[in-house]
C-alpha cells in the first residue's frame, strides 16, 4: 500500500511541475515559478556578465583629468557601426541571458504580462547594447518598457536609460524636453531625481549650455547617494568653475572632493589636491602651508600610486618659484615614477624643455622636446607647436654655436702674446684636471666590475669542507664534495681564490717573474731568472719613458697652431659671427617670442661692428621688439633711424611715408613675380635667397617666402610646397602671407594630397615626350615632327605645349585626343612613319593623371609597371 501511496505521489507532484512550467496559464503558481526562475537563473547568470563587461570597459577608459571630465565615466568610440557584431563577449553573454528570459519566460496572457522580471530582461537587454555601441537597438528595447510595461517598478529608470541612448546617438534636444517632462514626476526617488538631473546636465553641455549644465549638475550632486558619482559631480564642478575664472567656487568643490577621503576612488581627491594646485597665488599664497600639504601627502603612504601628480606639482611651484634646481629635481621624480598618464610626462618633459631653453642650453632643450612629442598626441595644436619650435631649435643650435665657437677664436686672437699663452696654460690646466678625474672614474669601475667578478667567481667555487669531517680538504679544482649540513667555509690560504690572486700579485711585485721551477735561489737558475727581472725592469723602463711623452693637447703650440693666420680669416670668422647674431635675434623674435634674448643678440651684433647690410635690419628688428617690451627704447631707435638714415627703406616704413624706395622694393618684387609666371623657375630660386637676406627685417620678406614657396612647388612638387608653406606661415603668422599659407595648408594641400592616378575611363588624353632641359636640338626636332604631322591630319583638331617638369626634364605634349587608343595611334605613326621619326620613348597619359604627375612630380611611379 505505501509503495502505491509513492507512486501516485510522485506523478502528482511530476504533473504539478509540467503544469507549472506553462507560460499560457494565468495562476500564481506559473507565474511565481516563471519569475523565480528568470531572477535567479537566466537575469542572476546575465547581470554576472553585465557586471563583469561594465568592469572590464571601466578599467579600460581612463579619465584624462587635464580635460573637463564627462559626467558619464563611460565613454564609447565614436566610429561604432550598428551592423557589427557584439564585441565584448560578457555583453553577448548578458544580452543572450536576457532574450532567453524573454523567449523562453514570458507570459503575455490577454495583452498584459504577467510574468512580472520580462521588464528586469529588457532593461538589461537594453543596457547590455548600449554598452556594446549597439544604440538603435538598445532604444528599442528601452522602448518596449515603456510601451508595454507602463506600470512596472523600472518605468523611470527605463526613461533616463532611453535618453542616455537619444544623448548618444546626438538626439540632445529631445533628452532636454523628455527629462524636464520627467523631472515634473513627484514619486521620483532622490537617487532617480540625481540621475536625471545628470544626464540633463550632460546634454546642455553638448549643447554648449554651460551655466544651465552647471545648475542641473550642481543638483544631481546633492541629491546622488552613490559617493563614487558624487565625488566625481563635485570634481567636474571645480573643474567648470576653475576654466571660468571662479576660483572660489572652485577651490569649495575640491574641497568638497577631499573631505570625502576614502568614501570615494582616492584618484578624485588627488587630482583635487592637484587642481587646487594650479590655483595656487603664487604672489600672496603662504608657501610653507603649500609645501606642508604637500610634504604631508607624500609622506601618506596611501598616496604612492599618485606620486607622479604630486611630484610634478611640486615642480610645478618651485619652477613658477625660479628656483630651477628643485624644479628639475621634482619633475624628474616625475618622470622616475613612469606614469601611465602620457600627457603628465609630456608636460614634464617640455617644462624641463622649456628651463634648459632659457638656460641657453639648447642641445639638452631639444632632446626633453623630442621626448614630450613621443607622449603626445600628433593630432593636437600642442604637438604642432612644440614640432615647430623643436625644428627651429636646429637652427638656434647652429648658430649658437657659431657665435660661440667665432666669439672664442676672436677673443684669444686679439690677446696679448703673453696673456693668450696664459690663457692657454689655465685652459691646459683645467683639461688635466677633468682628464685626471675621468681617468679615476674609469680606474673605480674597473676595479668595482673586477671586484664583482672575483666575488661571483668566489661564490660559484666549490666550498671546501671541514679537514676534520672527512680526513682529508676538498678538492679546489671541483672533485671535492661538501658533505651536507656542513655550511663552515675553510679559511685555508689555498682555498680562497681572492687571497691566492691577491698573493701572486704580491710575490711578483716583490720578486718580478720568474720561471716555473724548485731551487730558484741557486745561481744557474737565478741567473736565467735575473734576465727575465731585466726584461721586466726594461718594461717598466718603457712605461715610464712612454709616460714621459708630451701628450700634443696638453701643450700650448697645439691651440695656438689652430688660430687664423691672417687679417682676412679672422675678418671673415668676425662676419660667421655676426651673421650668426642677427638669425638668431630673428629666429628669437619671430619663432619663440623670446624678446629678451633677441634684443640681446641684436644688441651685441651692433657692438661688434657689423657689416652695412646688417645695421639697419638689426635697428629695425630692435624697434618692433622694443615697441612691446620698452616703448622709450623704441623711440630712441626710431629717431636714431630716421636721423642717421633718413633715406633709407625702414626710415620712410617707421615715419609712415610714400618714397621712391618703398616703391622700388615693391616694383622689385613684381619684377620676380612675372618671372614666375612667365615659368623662369630657376632664375627665380637662383635669386630668391639673396633677395630675401637682402630685405631681411622688412616686411616684403613674407611675399618672397610665399613666392619661394610657390617657386619650389613647381620645380620640386607638393611635398617641397607643402614645407614651403609651413615655412611661411610658421614665421610671419600675422601677414597676409602667413595667413594665406595657413589657409592653403588646411584647405589646399589636403586635396592635392589625396590625388592618385585613376584607372577610370577618361575623354581627354596626351601625348608626351621627355626630354632634357638642355637639349634645344631634339626639343626642336620634336615640336617640327608634331607641326608636320599636324598640318597634314589634324581632324581632331590637336594643340601643342612645351611644359616645364623639374630642374631637368621638360614636356612636349600633344593635347586634345579624345581616346586612350587614338593617343597610341598617333604615336605609333609619329614613331614608325619616316616624315616624322620621333626616337622618344611617348608617354600616353589621360588629363587627370597628367595633371598629378605635374603636380605631385611622380612620372616614375606612373611609368612603373602596376602587378597584377
Amino acid at each position: 500500500m505505501k509503495k502505491n501511496t509513492l507512486k501516485y505521489s510522485l506523478f502528482l507532484i511530476f504533473l504539478f511541475f509540467l503544469i507549472a512550467c506553462s507560460t499560457k496559464n494565468n495562476t500564481f503558481v506559473n507565474r511565481n515559478s516563471h519569475a523565480l526562475s528568470t531572477k535567479y537563473n537566466i537575469l542572476y547568470n546575465g547581470g554576472i556578465g553585465l557586471e563583469k563587461g561594465l568592469k572590464s570597459i571601466q578599467s579600460n577608459n581612463q579619465d584624462n583629468f587635464w580635460k573637463t571630465l564627462p559626467i558619464e565615466k563611460m565613454q564609447f568610440d565614436e566610429n561604432f557601426s550598428e551592423g557589427e557584431k557584439t564585441k565584448n563577449a560578457d555583453f553577448e553573454l548578458a544580452e543572450t541571458k536576457a532574450t532567453k528570459a524573454i523567449q523562453k519566460h514570458s507570459m503575455n496572457i490577454g495583452g498584459r504580462e504577467r510574468n512580472y522580471q520580462i521588464d528586469e530582461a529588457y532593461l538589461m537587454l537594453g543596457k547590455a547594447r548600449y554598452y556594446d555601441q549597439r544604440f538603435i537597438p538598445a532604444l528599442e528595447a528601452f522602448n518596449y518598457i515603456l510601451y508595454k510595461y507602463p506600470n512596472s517598478s523600472n518605468i523611470y529608470t527605463a526613461k533616463i536609460w532611453r535618453e542616455k541612448t537619444n544623448m548618444r546617438l546626438g538626439n540632445d534636444a529631445i533628452v532636454v524636453k523628455n527629462i524636464n517632462q520627467l523631472l515634473k514626476k513627484t514619486d521620483l526617488d532622490k537617487q532617480t531625481f540625481s540621475d536625471a538631473n545628470a544626464l540633463l546636465a550632460e546634454a546642455f553641455l553638448n549643447l554648449e549650455q554651460r551655466d544651465s549644465a552647471v545648475a542641473r549638475l550642481r543638483v544631481a550632486e546633492k541629491f546622488s547617494r552613490i559617493n563614487e558619482e558624487k565625488a566625481r559631480y563635485r570634481f567636474i564642478l571645480g573643474q567648470m568653475y576653475q576654466e571660468d575664472g571662479k576660483k572660489d567656487s572652485a577651490a569649495y568643490f575640491y574641497d568638497g572632493v577631499i573631505h570625502m577621503n576614502r568614501k570615494a576612488d582616492r584618484k578624485y581627491m588627488m587630482h583635487a589636491y592637484a587642481k587646487k594646485a594650479q590655483m595656487y597665488d603664487y604672489e600672496n599664497g603662504n608657501d610653507t602651508i603649500f609645501l606642508k600639504t604637500y610634504n604631508k601627502l607624500v609622506a601618506d603612504r596611501e598616496n604612492r600610486p599618485y606620486y607622479d601628480v604630486l611630484f610634478y606639482e611640486m615642480g610645478i611651484f618651485y619652477d613658477k618659484k625660479k628656483d630651477n634646481e628643485n624644479a628639475l629635481k621634482f619633475y624628474n621624480k616625475s618622470l622616475g615614477r613612469k606614469s601611465k598618464d602620457p600627457y603628465l610626462m609630456a608636460s614634464a618633459y617640455r617644462n624641463i624643455g622649456n628651463m634648459y631653453f632659457k638656460a641657453t642650453d639648447y642641445t639638452m632643450a631639444a632632446k626633453y622636446y623630442d621626448s614630450t612629442l613621443t607622449k603626445l598626441n600628433p593630432k593636437t595644436r600642442e604637438y604642432a607647436f612644440i614640432e615647430k619650435n623643436r625644428k627651429n631649435l636646429d637652427n638656434v643650435i647652429k648658430y649658437e654655436g657659431i657665435a660661440k665657437r667665432n666669439d672664442s677664436i676672436i677673443k684669444v686672437y686679439g690677446m696679448p702674446d703673453g696673456d693668450r699663452k696664459i690663457y692657454f696654460e689655465n685652459y691646459i690646466t683645467e683639461l688635466k684636471k677633468k682628464d685626471e678625474a675621468k681617468r679615476i672614474l674609469e680606474e673605480k669601475e674597473k676595479e668595482k666590475l673586477a671586484n664583482i667578478d672575483r666575488n661571483n667567481s668566489a661564490s660559484n667555487a666549490p666550498t671546501a669542507v671541514n679537514p676534520n669531517s672527512l680526513g682529508k680538504p676538498a678538492d679546489f679544482d671541483g672533485g671535492g664534495i661538501r658533505p651536507p649540513g656542513n655550511e663552515n667555509v675553510s679559511t685555508f690560504y689555498f682555498y680562497n681564490p681572492t687571497t691566492v690572486a691577491y698573493g701572486k700579485l704580491q710575490f711578483k711585485k716583490m720578486w718580478g717573474t720568474r720561471t716555473l721551477g724548485g731551487n730558484w735561489r741557486l745561481a744557474a737558475i737565478k741567473s736565467a731568472n735575473d734576465a727575465i727581472m731585466n726584461d721586466t725592469l726594461n718594461d717598466v723602463t718603457a712605461s715610464k719613458a712612454a709616460d714621459t711623452i708630451v701628450i700634443e693637447k696638453y701643450t700650448t703650440a697645439f691651440y695656438e697652431k689652430q688660430l687664423p693666420k691672417t687679417q682676412t680669416a679672422i675678418d671673415s670668422i668676425g662676419k660667421e659671427r655676426n651673421f650668426a647674431y642677427y638669425q638668431l635675434g630673428l629666429i628669437y623674435k619671430e619663432k619663440f617670442k623670446e624678446y629678451a634674448l633677441a634684443s640681446g643678440k641684436l644688441e651685441q651684433l651692433l657692438k661688434n661692428n657689423p657689416e652695412e647690410k646688417l645695421i639697419l635690419p638689426s635697428m629695425y628688428n630692435l624697434y618692433k621688439i622694443y615697441q612691446i617690451t620698452d616703448p622709450a627704447k623704441a623711440e630712441k631707435i626710431k629717431s636714431d633711424i630716421t636721423l642717421n638714415y633718413p633715406n633709407s627703406r625702414y626710415a620712410q616704413i617707421l615715419n609712415n611715408t610714400n618714397s621712391e624706395d618703398l616703391a622700388s622694393a615693391d616694383k622689385e618684387y613684381k619684377k620676380w613675380y612675372k618671372l614666375f609666371e612667365e615659368e623662369q623657375f630657376e632664375v627665380v630660386l637662383d635669386n630668391i635667397d639673396n633677395l630675401i637676406n637682402q630685405y631681411s627685417g622688412d616686411e616684403i620678406v613674407s611675399k618672397y617666402e610665399l613666392l619661394k614657396a610657390n617657386t619650389l612647388g613647381k620645380v620640386d612638387g607638393l611635398e617641397a610646397y607643402k614645407k614651403g608653406l609651413e615655412n611661411v606661415a610658421d614665421n610671419y603668422p600675422n601677414s597676409e602671407e602667413g595667413k594665406d599659407a595657413r589657409e592653403n595648408l588646411e584647405k589646399q594641400v589636403p586635396v592635392l594630397e589625396r590625388l592618385n592616378f585613376t584607372t577610370v575611363d577618361n575623354k581627354n588624353w596626351k601625348i608626351v615626350y621627355s626630354v632634357s632641359k638642355n637639349d634645344t636640338k631634339t626639343v626642336k626636332k620634336i615640336e617640327e615632327a608634331i607641326r608636320v604631322f599636324l598640318l597634314v591630319e589634324n581632324y581632331e583638331r590637336l594643340t601643342t605645349s612645351f611644359d616645364k617638369y623639374n630642374k631637368t626634364q621638360s614636356f612636349v605634349v600633344i593635347h586634345g585626343l579624345k581616346s586612350e587608343a587614338y593617343a597610341q595611334d598617333v604615336a605609333g605613326v609619329l614613331k614608325e612613319d619616316d616624315k616624322y621619326k620621333i626616337a622618344n620613348p611617348a608617354i600616353i597619359i589621360s588629363s587627370d593623371n597628367y595633371k598629378v604627375v605635374q603636380i605631385k612630380k611622380n612620372l616614375e611611379a606612373y611609368l612603373t609597371p602596376k602587378t597584377p
